[in-house]
């Protein structure tokens, strides 16, 4: 990856909070808790996913640098969300926990020397990872939830249509009943 291409990515992964943020707007509350099947996560369910996720990643990032070639813990994130109570837990605090972690390790990040990305850690299912990649699949980490929680609200939409304001609805039946009177009477 050259230094541009690197600079992007780290420009993409330090904003993701705020696109988060961003997308979580588009999603009324009311719907966070839909779940569109019972194995699949909320809103809700996704956004303590990600602080978790957020946590461990700031640890990882920190073992690349610290202790390169040692090994880093896997998490096992269905496991985490069934037993860690996150219908229980805020939905604002973690998004703090996810906004104040990645702003740290993207600053720790972007002052890394060349060398650094070069380091590796033993992941368990990944085998020998560089930071460079880690960072690469972190990236997209957020992006991709943000995809499923739009895939959330598609469903919920479909099962919860909007509902046509009442004075519209009558407006449109009265235009139509005027537009058939005058057809009919021949006007």
């Amino acid at each position: 990856m050259t230094r541009e291409e690197r600079r992007s990515k780290l420009e993409s992964f330090g904003r993701a909070p705020l696109v988060l943020a961003a997308a979580l707007r588009a999603f009324p509350k009311k719907m966070w808790l839909y779940k569109p099947a019972p194995e699949k996560w909320s809103i809700h369910e996704t956004i303590l996913h990600l602080a978790d996720s957020e946590a461990s990643g700031y640890v990882r990032c920190r073992r690349f640098i610290a202790e390169p070639g040692s090994p880093v813990l896997q998490f096992d994130a269905a496991r985490w969300a069934g037993s860690l109570g996150y219908f229980h837990q805020s939905t604002r605090e973690a998004l703090e926990i996810i906004r104040r972690l990645r702003k740290m390790t993207y600053q720790l990040l972007i002052s890394l020397p060349d060398p650094v990305w070069a380091h590796t850690v033993e992941h368990p299912s990944d085998g020998m990872l560089r930071l460079e990649d880690w960072v690469d699949i972190q990236e997209r980490h957020i992006p991709h939830h943000i995809e499923q929680m739009k895939r959330n609200y598609e469903g919920w939409l479909r099962v919860n249509p909007p509902r046509r304001p009442a004075g519209s609805s009558a407006k449109s039946t009265a235009g139509a009943m005027t537009r058939m009177i005058s057809l009919s009477a021949g006007i």
